[in-house]
């Protein structure tokens, strides 16, 4: 019996294994886009978050947008060979953003508070802008 369970581990591990990884991946949209007029009612510490929030699902997408603008898109499905070196640099490349965004994340909650208001309702209208313009990026391939 112990060499059956041996086994289905094995099974199990290997379709992991063999299993394509996701080119976009992590948080990639938002609740809620927001007007000026809504910022503006908000503390600083709800505006933080937002701020955070779309760095976030920037850092997810933009770097990829050559290749996917949602998540699901793997290498298989865009006929990249999943060679051994091609997995480990997208799996590098997914742990480079990990680590960005969690020291960018460390930063901006210590520095963050000192920010003017207004800019931070500013870099959040913008973020939010550049993140809509994402739903119409299929129009520059054509």
């Amino acid at each position: 019996m112990m060499g059956l369970g041996h086994a289905q581990k094995s099974d199990s591990s290997k379709s992991k294994k063999d299993q394509s990884l996701s080119i976009i991946s992590g948080k990639v949209n938002i609740a809620k886009y927001h007007s000026r007029e809504q910022l503006d009612e908000m503390s600083k510490g709800q505006l933080l978050t937002l701020y955070i929030e779309r760095i976030e699902v920037i850092v997810n997408i933009l770097p990829n947008i050559a290749f996917a603008t949602k998540p699901g898109v793997t290498m298989a499905s865009l006929g990249i060979p999943e060679t051994k070196d091609n997995k480990k640099a997208l799996k590098e490349n997914k742990e480079a953003s990990d680590s960005y965004f969690e020291s960018t994340v460390e930063f901006q909650t210590k520095i963050l508070p000192y920010s003017d208001t207004n800019d931070l309702i500013a870099a959040i209208l913008f973020y939010e802008s550049t993140l809509k313009a994402l739903h119409t990026y299929n129009e520059f391939k054509e």
